[in-house]
């Protein structure tokens, strides 16, 4: 019991030094499970010997004639006992065909481990999608709106949603959200993957916008909003190399069938106008080029004329255009100049207003040299438009560009990271634009990198405690040998249903590390004390004990993998998160228990006899002390 727990526990001590956002989850899990098993030991220690002696005592519940149903079990287990018992004596007797199946599982193992598909968290369906609207920078406010309800049109007409509302506006120009409710699960066949790709060809028929929907996740790793889920960041010192690779790479990311809904961060498109104004005509009309900053300022800036005082608070009179007159840089035409009066003073303040008398002031129109005579601005300027950021983005002190991305139904997170990264090779990216993994990406790949790590520590960990509670070097090499079989069973099982390894498939890992290895200590202990209290030979006291701690091994076993059995089946909406874990544990258990049970023995005899080779142990079988003078 000893054993079992305290190597259960140090499983957990690398996953406390974890650094990120996964190793904080990873480290109120580690935390939780050690204390509920300390606590577990000391109940173990104290209370079931006091229950034992209950349910023990002549005349108790355990001294009662098993039932039918009791009689069943027994013979039922008792086929499984003896059809075990065939095995293990195979077993025992090729000792070398045995190796090789282990060798083969830990190569397997590794095999595995590389080549299944790797995520981050899994996706859930929690019935909700969130939308983000990408358009020219340069569309108006009611072109926009027109397309959103479009969309809006689109998405609600779709047999798995319930309710759709969406907005126009937000951090970028031409941009705007949608968040979308599905109906309960009960109520409709497809995921919210399926109802997203089932979208995409129905709303690309709205031309000159597009609607990016992610499904929304319990977690997620931060990084730049983005109307995409995964995030690759482009940072220079030149912003021209900048923009240009950028939308190279877009491009070519978006032949990747890896790869959907890919757009950038990049607001390049937006519109500004210039007023270039003639002075000498300016000047011979009596306007300044103050008057023409003011009029512009008055027209579309938000000067503060007044302010307003009541009992509890005061509001800013803001003088501006009516905005139906300011939707297009064409508003400039109607702009009109106070000109200065023979005496200096200056007339009543700029308009807005039409006056048809003044449109062809700069076509040589006599205009009055009264004080409240208004010169249009055109009739002192000219006008042009070119494009311009709308906004230019920084990431630690650097130019930088986000080009997002999803994924495909069915693709994982490796597989788009590499397709990515394909992407870039393909378009020979200069050495001065330089790409990275951001929010969700690079917490991923930072997993990927700590992941040997963790699980190399967990096992040298394993082997320190267990080498103390042994005092050998050799039987804690024994314990370990169950853990490839169990990698193997969890890979194994994932891929059969189609999951991803992702980090709650680790946590699945790293729990059988601590479940499985209590087959083999069951074995060992009792194998160890039969050699040394009854002087059984190895081969008589690891037969005996595989024999004997048969049951308990299989009743942990079963409670494992039942206890588990509901996290597997995956009750409930955003059950996805949760399934992995399930799955790796119980397959898993189901490969230990199939293969540790015949390679443990086996195992245990060949070190024993490694063990033997010692000096010690040469002397002592000679029947001579070592610690005695000769």
């Amino acid at each position: 019991m000893l054993s079992i727990s305290l190597s259960l526990v140090a499983v957990f001590i690398p996953l406390l030094f974890m650094s990120g956002q996964v190793g904080r989850l990873f480290r109120e899990f580690a935390v939780t499970l050690s204390v509920a098993v300390l606590i577990s030991l000391v109940i173990s220690l104290t209370t079931t010997p006091m229950m034992c002696a209950w349910l023990l005592k002549k005349g108790g519940p355990a001294q009662r004639p098993p039932g039918r149903l009791g009689r069943l079990s027994q013979r039922m287990f008792g086929g499984v006992l003896r059809a075990y018992e065939h095995s293990l004596d195979w077993a025992l007797h090729s000792k070398a065909l045995v190796m090789l199946i282990l060798l083969a599982v830990v190569g397997l193992n590794v095999y595995l481990f590389k080549a299944a598909p790797k995520g981050f968290f899994p996706q859930q369906d929690n019935g909700q999608i969130n939308g983000g609207l990408s358009a020219d920078q340069s569309i108006s406010f009611e072109a926009l709106q027109a397309k959103m309800k479009q969309l809006v049109d689109i998405i609600h007409a779709d047999p798995a949603v319930d309710t759709v509302v969406g907005f126009t506006g937000g951090g970028r120009a031409g941009g705007g959200f949608m968040f979308i409710n599905l109906k309960p699960a009960g109520q409709r066949k497809d995921s919210g993957q399926a109802v997203i790709a089932r979208l995409r060809p129905a709303m690309a028929v709205v031309t000159g916008v597009q609607l990016f929907l992610n499904p929304v996740q319990d977690l997620r790793a931060g990084g730049r909003s983005s109307n995409s889920t995964y995030q690759y960041t482009l940072k220079s010192d030149n912003i021209a190399d900048l923009r240009s690779w950028a939308l190279k790479l877009a491009d070519q990311m978006r032949t990747k069938d890896e790869l959907a809904d890919v757009d950038t961060n990049q607001q390049d498109n937006g519109v500004q106008s210039f007023v270039d104004i003639d002075k000498a005509t300016a000047a011979r009309l009596g306007v300044t080029t103050r008057d023409v900053d003011n009029a512009l300022y008055d027209s579309f800036g938000q000067r503060q004329v007044a302010t307003i005082y009541d009992e509890l608070n005061q509001y800013h009179v803001v003088m501006e255009a009516a905005r139906s007159l300011t939707r297009s840089p064409n508003s400039l035409n109607d702009v009109y100049i106070p000109r200065k009066a023979g005496n200096g003073a200056v007339s009543t303040a700029a308009s807005v207003s039409v006056n048809p008398a003044l449109r062809d002031a700069s076509g040589g129109q006599a205009l009055s040299n009264t004080a409240n005579t208004m010169v249009p601005l055109q009739a002192v300027a000219r006008f042009s438009e070119s494009a311009t950021p709308t906004a230019i983005n920084h990431q630690d002190g650097e130019l930088a560009t986000t080009i997002s991305f999803n994924l495909p139904e069915g693709v994982s997170l490796s597989d788009a990271q590499a397709a990515v990264k394909q992407a870039e090779a393909d378009i020979a990216m200069p050495s001065n634009v330089r790409g990275s993994f951001q929010g969700t990406a690079r917490g991923f790949q930072q997993s990927q990198d700590q992941q040997p790590l963790l699980i190399l520590a967990a096992i040298v960990v394993i082997y320190i405690v267990l080498g103390v509670l042994y005092e050998s070097l050799v039987h804690p090499v024994t314990v370990l040998s169950t853990l490839p079989s169990a990698g193997v069973g969890a890979v194994l099982a994932l891929l059969m249903f189609r999951m991803e390894f992702s980090i709650i498939a680790l946590i699945g890992v790293f729990l059988l590390i601590g479940i499985v290895k209590k087959n083999a200590i069951l074995i060992i202990d009792f194998a160890l004390e039969a050699e040394r209290s009854r002087g059984l030979s190895p081969l008589e006291a690891v037969r005996e004990a595989c024999l004997l701690r048969f049951r308990p091994i299989l009743m942990t076993t079963l409670a494992a993998g039942l206890g588990a059995l509901p996290l597997a089946i995956g009750f409930g909406e955003g059950s996805e998160l949760r399934q992995p874990l399930g799955v790796a544990i119980i397959g898993g258990l189901i490969a230990s228990q199939l293969l540790t049970l015949l390679t443990t023995p086996v195992v245990y005899l060949l070190l024993d006899k490694l063990r033997r080779r010692g000096a010690d142990e040469r002397h002592l079988s000679r029947g001579i002390d070592p610690a005695m003078p000769a």
